[in-house]
């Protein structure tokens, strides 16, 4: 079983940063994709950005692409997400995920590829 905790969450306002972290537990952190999604009220959950097991690739959604930063650190069993020039539209709550098999690859932004999740940590963006 792998745990996923996020942080990092807060109030800041338009053109602020924030760093979002994921500490993961449980398993070979280093074997594994991670994946960073959010959630809106009343909107569904969408992909954010993604790196591979190996660190080599990130993805990104068009919308964040060029002001979120996916990174890890797998000496520390942890993902970053560094969020740069926010937006009042990136408010939502930010999870952490990872997929069942180590050494996966493929379907990164699709939200049923994954099979852990964390918690959630909330970021909202003041205009």
């Amino acid at each position: 079983q792998l745990q996923l905790v996020e942080s990092g969450g807060g109030l800041v306002q338009a053109g602020g940063s924030l760093r979002l972290s994921c500490a993961a537990s449980g398993r070979t952190f280093s074997r594994y994709a991670m994946g960073w999604f959010r959630q809106a009220p009343g909107k569904e959950r969408e992909f954010v950005a993604a790196v591979s097991w190996s660190g080599d690739s990130t993805y990104y959604a068009d919308s964040v692409k060029g002001r979120f930063t996916i990174s890890r650190d797998n000496a520390k069993n942890t993902v970053y997400l560094q969020m740069n020039s926010l937006k009042p539209e990136d408010t939502a709550v930010y999870y952490c995920a990872a997929p069942m098999n180590a050494y996966s690859s493929g379907s990164y932004s699709q939200r049923t590829w994954y099979d852990y999740w964390g918690q959630g940590t909330q970021v909202t963006v003041s205009s």
